[in-house]
């Protein structure tokens, strides 16, 4: 079982925005109860946001920076480190707050850290209900369900291109095989962890070079990895079953075949995955196309929340997915 599986990344942007929504929703709903009219509401959220506001800033710095060591441990040791981390700077800050008599009236400490304890708590659960809803084994169970539809497609073209080789070129027959055993091994593993970049262009190439055997020139493709950085951390199974998609969709249908484009870079500390094949508009295999983009969208949501994106296009009978990520590694 991996540590900390459920621990929110405090790393993330997208992770940091959203705390930032619930805690400042909670102090607005707490004003709005506790005041009798406009007027005391705008004044009692003021006061609240210039105590709370630094407080919450700092606890959002120091999560930043002890992440690392907090992934580390387990997911109930990490929620009682982060929860123990923000009780300690928000009673730091408080005790500075009253000690330079920035504001008359304070709230009482006790009363202050039980509000914190319980938003921090809420926030918390906020997150642990996400990540199970965008959970990896949920997510798994989708990737295997569409992999189980594509994969007796793919298995008895494999085998059939194999069979036609064993008599001609039985090196290449063996090679074959060997090429279906890894790809089959890496498809039925525990695909949860990110893997690295370069993991996931072999598994493509040799799942490319199956399908050679079987469409022979009708398939070509075209690698623009020169700026690929290798150790960069990606979601298993991400470019593979957009490849197989592209394959099955694009260059099938086509009678003179076609050519994939893979273009792979980073940009401003991010990575680029441009996939590009032809479409026919006549073709009609591209019902249950969506459901790979889906999967995979939810897993980049899983791993890097709004860091990372994914789009499609079409435009001049050429379908095209791009998708950005964060550049992260181990």
């Amino acid at each position: 079982m991996r540590k900390s599986s459920r621990l929110p990344n405090m790393r993330n942007l997208g992770v940091n925005l959203r705390i930032l929504v619930i805690v400042n929703a909670a102090l607005a709903l707490a004003a709005m109860l506790l005041s009798s009219s406009l007027i005391d509401f705008s004044i009692l959220i003021t006061s609240i946001s210039a105590i709370a506001q630094p407080m919450l800033l700092t606890c959002l710095l120091l999560l930043y920076v002890s992440y690392p060591l907090l992934v580390k441990i387990s997911y109930r040791q990490g929620i009682t480190a982060i929860l123990l981390i923000i009780l300690f700077t928000c009673s730091s800050v408080y005790w500075l707050i009253s000690q330079l008599m920035i504001f008359n009236n304070l709230p009482s400490s006790s009363r202050t850290l039980f509000y914190v304890f319980i938003v921090s708590v809420i926030t918390l659960y906020y997150f642990n209900l996400q990540q199970r809803a965008y959970s990896p084994a949920i997510d798994e169970a989708r990737l295997q369900a569409l992999q189980a539809r594509i994969r007796p497609h793919f298995l008895f073209n494999c085998i059939n291109a194999v069979l036609s080789l064993i008599r001609s070129q039985p090196k290449q027959a063996e090679a074959a095989l060997e090429d279906m055993a890894d790809l089959f091994r890496v498809l039925m593993a525990d695909n949860r962890d990110l893997v690295p970049l370069a993991q996931e262009i072999a598994l493509c190439r040799q799942y490319l070079a199956l399908e050679k055997l079987r469409l022979d020139e009708r398939l070509i493709i075209e690698w623009k990895i020169d700026d690929m950085p290798p150790d960069a951390l990606i979601p298993p199974l991400l470019l593979q079953p957009l490849i197989e998609n592209a394959v099955y969709h694009g260059i099938e249908p086509l009678a003179s075949g076609g050519k994939i484009t893979i273009q792979i870079y980073t940009k401003r500390n991010e990575i680029h995955l441009i996939l590009s094949n032809p479409y026919s508009v006549k073709s009609t295999r591209h019902i249950g196309n969506q459901m790979a983009l889906k999967n995979i969208k939810e897993r980049l949501t899983l791993h890097f929340d709004l860091e990372a994106s994914l789009k499609s296009s079409l435009s001049n009978g050429e379908y095209q997915v791009h998708i950005t990520l964060p550049h992260t590694t181990k």
